[in-house]
This record gives structure tokens, sequence and C-alpha cells, in this order.
């Protein structure tokens, strides 16, 4: 069969969108150029591989899962369904942490990333600020499985530590970031989420906030002199998770940002850190 051939055939199938990326994922070229590669023969094993992925876009499975990679941060990161899917907004928590990082730390930092999932969070921040240390946690073997994977794939030095988060860690840190669990056990999400994501990594108890009390209660015996915390919060979680932050942790100051959207999507927690 030809390309053509196939994008033919996949459009019949799936949306016209995913066809080209599955299409153009075989023949190893951006979709913008498949116009190139109309004529090119695609092999039987290829052709079979495409139906396979087919057919689980059609079970309704995410596209990141089928084709076992997402971009995050401009790094190709490879993700299943042992891991949650690296959503946009991630990317404006790294953004605003790198941006402080950079504001406030003059030497070399050590960080942590709680319920690192992937590791997209920890990694990145490894490549975009000088750090001293990187440790990269999560409760689950399997995530830290798919951690491994991206961490050689960059050729990263961090740490994988399995904990509840920062239960069997003792360490003091300059940066504690996590985009921990939020969601409430009888929250209403997206089927394609809610039957392909990993549970553990998406709900928090009855109010979604399980995941930042545990970390809070211990944050205090891993923060060095000068410290930021930075969350990831659903959007109406804010003003819950200031008094938390307020009750847990002394002497702090707390900001709520928002994402592009202009959604409060974003904690930060700043420990003696002042202009």
């Amino acid at each position: 069969m030809t390309v053509e051939d196939l994008l033919f055939f996949a459009k019949g199938h799936i949306h016209s969108d995913h066809a080209k990326i599955l299409v153009a994922e075989l023949v190893n070229c951006n979709p913008l150029e498949l116009l190139n590669h109309l004529d090119d023969y695609v092999s039987e094993e290829k052709v079979k591989l495409l139906k396979k992925e087919i057919e689980a876009l059609e079970k309704n499975e995410p596209l990141q899962y089928v084709l076992g990679k997402v971009n995050f941060y401009g790094n190709e990161f490879y993700v299943d369904k042992r891991v949650l899917i690296p959503r946009f907004e991630t990317e404006e928590l790294v953004e605003n942490t790198i941006n402080y990082i950079k504001k406030f730390f003059t030497k070399p930092v050590d960080i942590i990333d709680l319920g690192c999932g992937s590791g997209v969070i920890g990694l990145t921040l490894e490549q975009k600020v000088s750090t001293n240390s990187v440790d990269l946690v999560d409760i689950s073997k399997e995530a830290l499985e798919v951690t491994h994977k991206n961490c050689e794939k960059l050729n990263s030095k961090a740490n994988l530590i399995e904990s509840d988060m920062l239960s069997s860690v003792e360490k003091k840190y300059d940066v504690i970031i996590s985009n921990p669990p939020y969601i409430k056990t009888n929250e209403e999400i997206e089927d394609i989420v809610k039957n392909n994501e990993p549970h553990l990594a998406l709900y928090a108890g009855e109010d979604g906030l399980d995941c930042y009390r545990k970390i809070l209660k211990e944050a205090s015996k891993n923060m060095k002199d000068k410290a930021l915390i930075a969350f990831e919060i659903g959007c109406t979680q804010a003003n819950d998770i200031k008094e938390l932050v307020t009750s847990y942790l002394k002497d702090v100051k707390v900001e709520i940002k928002k994402d592009l959207s202009g959604r409060d999507r974003m904690c930060f927690i700043f420990y003696n850190l002042s202009e």
C-alpha cells in the first residue's frame, strides 16, 4: 500500500488529524510533509501496525498512549497507561518555576518532584536550570519504570525514589514541586481520562486535597533555610490550598497564578525568599 492508500483508509475510521499523525509517524516525517510522500510504498508490517493503532483509537484510547510518547516543553517523553498524560497547564507550572528559580537562587539547586509520573517536571527542570540534584518520587513502582525510561532517554542523572510523597524522604531541598492528584472522588471527568489514565494519579479523596495535605504536613522537614514549593492545583481549589498552606507552614508567602486560560492553576509558596 502507498501512503495515499493508508491515509484514505485511516480517514475512513478515525479523525482526519489523527490519521495524518499516525501515518506520518509510520513514514517518519512531519504530518505537514505527507503530501511529498503520497506515492511512497509502506511495508505490510507497518500497515498492520497502523491498523492496530486505528483499532486502539476507535476504542477511545488516548492518542498519546497509542503513539507511546508526548512532547513536553520541547522534549519527547515516553508515556503509557502506567502514568498520567502531561498537560499544557503543567508546562506553565514548569515555566513559572524556572523563572522563580532563576530569580531567587544563585547557586545550583536541589529539586524534588513529588508524584513524578513520567518524570516530565523534574527532568525538564534538570535541563533548564542549574541543579545540584534532582530526585523523582512516586508511590507507584510502575510509574517509576516509565520515569526510568525517560531518564535514560535524556541521559539524566536524576535519582528515583519510591515513596508516598515525602514520607520516606529525609533530605532537604531548595525546590519542592508537584502536580499531584487533585480530583475529588465523586467528581465527573471525561470518559477518555477516567477509562484510560491511572486513577492513582487522578483522585485525591472527597475534597481532592489529600495529596496536598500529605506534602504540606511533611514539607517543613524537607525545606532548606530558603525554599520554593510549587504546586499545580485544580481551578476551584485556590482558597482551600491557601488555607492548607497557612495551617501547616508559618512565615511563608503564598501566590496563586492563573494559566493562560485565566484559571487558577498554580500555587507558589515562598519561604525566606525575597526580591
